[in-house]
């Protein structure tokens, strides 16, 4: 079989289900992407690289329509190059979002595509206006979505079938879209990620190690920025450090900007609230540790106290799903996407998103009685290993969805799907 995968950023989410296509001797995987550097073995990259946008004035609402289209036609150039070269694939498979997909079937119009339909916007109810600091609402929100969610429209039509991670993005799609989107997550290997009580990291910047026998608070994201809540938990440190004073803070990801809107002048939401806290922050007890390495992430999580999570009602992070496999005990936002997994001691904690005094008698609680915590540690390793266990439940449930639409057939159409939570019993 020959399986064409798509996505700006290799391998993404892909990266477990084309390791394992690629292990089958028969099988060629190529994968198109802008990302020159990473290799996975026996998977063939193909860079492309979208035209540059002229010098032309376009109305603001389409800048990103703009380049999406370009992405689209430089993909397609690349399509039409394994073509001519005679390989004609079984199956596509790509990121809707930015319009990779748009027109690879007018290159390969009988082959089947299975594209990733990661978020679809709305002016209330999701994102957008969530966070009147950071992500205020705006009089022209609706024109500006609508736009935006051209791409997704566009590419739905253009495609076969969909995918996309969890039972909450999915619903944000319109009904008609949804019955064609299948609910798969890219899974977590719970083998690999699991808990250690003897796992360590060393601070060489600051001279120390830390382990399981210290107090540990943990923080994770792509980059450091609002859209994970990072303002909210930098706010809460002050009173919480004050509460528990021999408590390290380890904080690991980038000061760039993944989601929402960059600051006003430039720099980092780091650099931002460090400033504004001045003082009154311990910076000796606070580490920020940059991007890790899949190993000493995995050591970050597994030498975890207690780990926070927040996120606006967007796309839940790889990481949180992560920090349940390790059997973190999670204090985590109660925000749509993260109450789908997460009930309220149940198999974790939730807060409110923006109340760092709540933040703080959380976190707390979990320090002060460690000792009866345990059983919500075990019960989010539960849950991640039935849920999104790569082995045993997500990859051959990939395996199949590809299997059928290489065949040439149809999914099912998908009926509604309850979050987790609720399919747990945990509500």
């Amino acid at each position: 079989m020959i399986v064409v995968f798509i996505h700006q950023n290799f391998p993404a989410q892909y990266v477990h289900i084309a390791r394992r296509l690629a292990e089958v001797p028969h099988n060629r995987v190529y994968f198109i992407t802008q990302a020159a550097q990473l290799q996975l073995p026996r998977v063939i990259k193909l860079i492309y690289k979208p035209e540059a946008a002229g010098a032309a004035q376009v109305h603001p609402y389409v800048g990103a329509f703009d380049q999406a289209v370009r992405s689209g036609a430089a993909v397609a150039a690349v399509c039409r190059r394994l073509k001519a070269d005679g390989i004609v694939p079984d199956l596509l498979v790509g990121h809707a979002g930015w319009g990779e997909t748009l027109f690879v079937k007018d290159v390969f119009p009988e082959i089947p595509l299975l594209a990733n339909f990661e978020f679809f916007y709305h002016a209330r109810g999701a994102d957008v206006g969530f966070d009147p600091e950071f992500a205020p609402a705006r009089e022209d929100d609706g024109a500006r979505l609508k736009v935006r969610n051209a791409i997704n429209r566009l590419s739905f039509a253009a495609c076969d079938w969909g995918h996309t991670a969890t039972a909450w993005q999915r619903s944000l799609f319109p009904a008609a879209m949804q019955s064609g989107i299948s609910l798969l997550h890219e899974g977590v290997d719970t083998a690999q990620v699991r808990p250690d009580p003897n796992a360590w990291l060393e601070l060489a910047r600051d001279g120390i190690r830390v382990s399981r026998e210290d107090e540990i608070i943990t923080f994770a994201a792509r980059n450091l920025e609002p859209y994970r809540g990072f303002h909210v938990f930098m706010r809460a440190l002050p009173e919480l450090l004050k509460r528990r004073p021999r408590a390290k803070v380890l904080i690991a990801g980038g000061g760039g900007i993944s989601y929402g809107e960059p600051l006003p002048g430039g720099g980092s939401y780091v650099k931002l609230l460090q400033a504004e806290l001045g003082s009154r922050l311990d910076a000796s007890r606070v580490h920020f540790l940059g991007h890790l390495s899949p190993k000493l992430y995995l050591n970050l999580l597994q030498v975890s106290s207690v780990h926070v999570y927040l996120s606006y009602p967007f796309v839940l992070s790889w990481s949180f799903i992560e920090a349940l496999a390790a059997g973190c005990l999670v204090v985590g936002s109660a925000t749509a996407p993260v109450l789908e997994v997460l009930a309220d001691r149940q198999n974790g904690l939730t807060v409110d998103f923006f109340s760092g005094g709540q933040l703080c008698d959380r976190v707390e609680e979990v320090l002060e009685h460690a000792d009866r915590m345990q059983a919500l540690r075990d019960a989010a390793r539960a849950t991640a290993i039935r849920y999104f266990d790569l082995e045993g439940y997500i990859l051959p449930r990939w395996t199949e969805l590809i299997g059928t639409l290489a065949a040439g057939r149809r999914p099912p159409e998908q009926p509604a799907t309850p979050g987790l939570a609720t399919a747990q019993g945990l509500r």
